[in-house]
């Protein structure tokens, strides 16, 4: 709260906080202890609902093979998948018994069912010097290698994930076991994700590296919890694998699980007196259709789609629907026609032709933020679009850019929200005769954070100064931002207070906003004259956490 040149008076604060802190430290270790029982507890609980699990989606995917001959390829990458984790799993069960037996002096064989809780009671759960000479060694940064070591079993885990990768890689390479495209980044990013890197922080001048992160200097407990997370985490990726491998394989077919309700009408401009048609639907479509499985060809009949022809365009597809989008430019009516190209679970093909039709008409479109001419993260922005001789409730908009969310609010209003900060383009739509049609080029907004919130006290924002009998009366801190022209919810998550009472020099912490306790003695008897300063952690609407200081002199 301080800075600059401390006083004799300051610095014995200081120290004092830090003996605090010691005893502090010293009086929660047995509760640290008793956490790593409970934590290990858990992730043992749920490496055997994952094994469960894996058993009855493999049985249920051998059965599913009578009915699917094209499922085989794919059951036989999932076995040998299951074989290589099931190897690396067991090295590291074998690994954490040995650390167990060796830590607890155990006779051979006994390390592997070692408890946790029975440590805790009876054994060395907190010794941490025994699991650091077995796994690391005397030299944190250059653990050392060989039999039975952190780094041997970094190792091992680079070389079962960079196995499972080429194995995929291969898989892509053959028709029979290709896998949807999202599925397999997806894949890619989990196994990504449970790859041994070292964080390259530096703890005593010292680089530490993967191994020396999860092993060294660890009591027991921690190392044991580590090891069972990391089998866990291989548990869970086999899970996935599982699941992607026997839909891909065609074990669940196609699973339609995007189904919206359709209306085609050949017009929606109707004269008076003539009847209005329309058909009107279920479509479904599956998520998990990719390129390979479906293709939307523009510029090409049926005939030469089978043939190989590609067409002029290929659309990409979006939660199995064709996602055309087109740059228009002259006004005017325009066509457009092609085939979905679509691939039967025995590998076959069949090809549906489509057409459409459109027209461009010159178009005049605005936008007008309600509040205020910039946007601002964190808070709903009101918005009104409208646009030449378009009703209100045929306007349509949408946005992109600085983690833009919309919500329609009716005839021609909207509410805007932002995660981040920069240029929101948005683009107003309106439904027309000849279907929904843009009204002109993208129109930018700049989006700004939240201005920085100030505390409330006495109903006032960061007042230098307050007399007594009005800090006596304070129940609570506030906190906001003044001059906001939005409704802005900021909350005051905790504070740090300290202020003189009679000479003396008088210190406290409080989670929450509330003033009680030493708080409330502080404000109430802070000697007239002195200043109490208050050091506050204040969440916005945006989720971000500020810091923010006052100093409040308490006069007469």
């Amino acid at each position: 709260m301080a800075g600059g040149k401390e006083t004799p008076r300051q610095k014995m604060i200081g120290m004092m906080y830090l003996v605090l802190t010691a005893l502090l430290a010293m009086n929660v270790s047995k509760q640290v202890l008793k956490g790593y029982v409970t934590v290990n507890e858990s992730v043992v609980k749920s490496r055997k609902n994952l094994e469960e699990n894996n058993k009855r989606i493999t049985e249920a995917f051998q059965q599913a093979l009578g009915g699917n001959p094209g499922a085989k390829p794919y059951y036989d990458k999932a076995l040998e998948v299951q074989k290589m984790i099931k190897e690396t799993s067991e090295y590291v069960d074998k690994l954490r018994g040995k650390v167990a037996q060796e830590t607890e002096g155990l006779p051979e064989g006994q390390g592997d069912t070692l408890r946790l809780e029975w440590s805790l009671k009876n054994g060395k759960i907190d010794d941490y010097d025994t699991p650091t000479h077995i796994l690391i060694g005397a030299e944190p940064n250059a653990p050392q290698s060989g039999a039975w070591s952190a780094k041997e079993l970094r190792g091992k885990l680079d070389g079962l994930l960079n196995g499972i990768v080429s194995k995929m890689d291969q898989m892509q390479t053959d028709p029979k076991t290709k896998l949807y495209p999202a599925d397999y980044e997806q894949l890619k990013k989990k196994i990504q994700s449970l790859k041994p890197v070292s964080s390259g922080e530096e703890e005593d001048g010292i680089k530490m590296d993967w191994e020396a992160e999860n092993f060294y200097h660890l009591p027991l407990g921690a190392v044991t919890c580590n090891l069972n997370k990391i089998v866990a985490d291989l548990k869970s990726l086999e899970a996935e694998m599982l699941g992607v491998f026997s839909s891909a394989s065609g074990k669940l077919a196609i699973k339609f699980d995007h189904i919206v309700a359709r209306v085609v009408a050949p017009s929606s401009y109707i004269q008076a007196g003539q009847p209005y048609e329309a058909a009107i639907f279920l479509a479904a479509s599956s998520s998990k259709l990719g390129q390979g499985d479906m293709e939307i060809l523009l510029g090409v009949d049926s005939a030469q789609a089978a043939s190989g022809a590609k067409g002029s365009e290929m659309v990409p597809l979006v939660n199995g629907e064709g996602d055309y989008k087109v740059q228009t430019g002259a006004e005017g009516d325009k066509d457009y026609k092609g085939v979905i190209k679509y691939k039967n679970p025995d590998g076959t093909f069949k090809y549906y032709p489509f057409s459409g039709q459109y027209k461009v008409a010159k178009a005049a479109a605005s936008v007008s933020a309600d509040m205020m001419n910039v946007f601002y993260a964190g808070v709903p922005n009101p918005v009104t679009a409208a646009a030449a001789g378009i009703s209100p409730s045929d306007i349509s908009i949408s946005c992109s850019g600085a983690g833009v969310r919309s919500a329609a609010k009716g005839n021609g209003k909207y509410e805007l929200n932002f995660s981040g900060t920069g240029d929101c383009m948005i683009t107003v739509s309106a439904k027309t005769k000849d279907g929904v049609k843009s009204q002109g080029p993208p129109i930018k907004f700049r989006v700004k954070p939240l201005p920085k919130p100030e505390l409330k006290l006495a109903n006032k924002f960061s007042p230098p100064e307050l007399k007594k009998g009005d800090l006596q009366m304070v129940g609570g801190l506030g906190a906001g931002a003044p001059g906001f022209d939005f409704q802005a919810n900021y909350v005051v998550l905790s504070y740090d207070i300290i202020g003189k009472v009679k000479g003396n020099l008088k210190t406290t912490s409080i989670q929450g906003n509330s003033v009680a306790g030493d708080a409330k003695t502080i404000l109430s008897q802070c000697d007239a004259g002195t200043k109490v300063y208050i050091d506050a952690k204040v969440k916005g609407p945006d989720g971000k956490v500020n810091s923010v200081s006052l100093g409040i002199k308490a006069v007469r």
